[in-house]
């Protein structure tokens, strides 16, 4: 019998690109704390690729075990222990980190748990962070494509609390806790990268 990793066919494809634009983010040595690490995927690629950083894993208690068989086996030592992050609980545990990732969460998390995920992050971000959010987004309510309006559409029929959520409405939670949008990148398959960081930064060229 062969124990088979969870495996997401979607961090499959969008890893290479994800990691180009990461690099140019999380050029320094530092901690980056990712929200949702799912099968771990991501975490391997990237952590692997950029061996001047650390990366924090964390997931939703009901979750976090889906990567540990994926982050065992990688073994790299610039990999911290996943650990639990319920993004509702506030205050959210001691988490050391100059830069957050988080890839494909805000459009499954309950909008409220997105307010929770910038709060958390906005708390504690330095002024020499960023917190890159990738996923498909909407522009003014409209969607990029018609595969996102129906990718919205099943995510809604599945459960109420779903959607893509407006770039617009991000950047709002993003003000309300001193992170201002710097760069939308386009992405493949209708996907876009959001790189926020504190107000104060230096370079900081807000997008809207």
């Amino acid at each position: 019998m062969t124990n088979r990793l969870p495996f997401s066919q979607a961090c499959e494809n969008n890893k290479g690109p994800i990691l180009e634009r990461l690099r140019e983010v999380f050029n320094a040595p530092g901690t980056v704390l990712e929200i949702g690490t799912g099968t771990g995927q991501h975490a391997v690629h990237f952590a692997a690729a950029l061996p001047h950083i650390k990366w924090q894993p964390t997931d939703h208690p009901a979750a976090a075990h889906l990567a540990i068989g994926r982050l065992e086996q990688a073994a790299l030592p610039n990999i911290l222990p996943i650990r639990e992050l319920d993004v509702s609980n506030t205050p959210w545990p001691t988490l050391d980190f100059r830069w957050a990732f988080s890839a494909n969460t805000a459009h499954i998390m309950a909008w409220t748990e997105v307010e929770q995920m910038f709060q958390g992050i906005g708390a504690s971000l330095p002024d020499d962070g960023a917190f890159c959010l990738y996923g498909p987004f909407r522009h003014q309510g409209e969607f990029t494509s018609e595969s996102n309006r129906a990718f919205d559409q099943s995510l809604r029929s599945q459960a109420q609390h779903m959607g893509i959520r407006d770039i617009e409405d991000l950047s709002a939670l993003a003000k309300a806790v001193g992170l201002v949008l710097r760069e939308d990148y386009a992405m493949p398959a209708n996907n876009e990268m959001l790189v926020f960081v504190p107000v104060h930064s230096t370079g900081t060229r807000p997008t809207d």
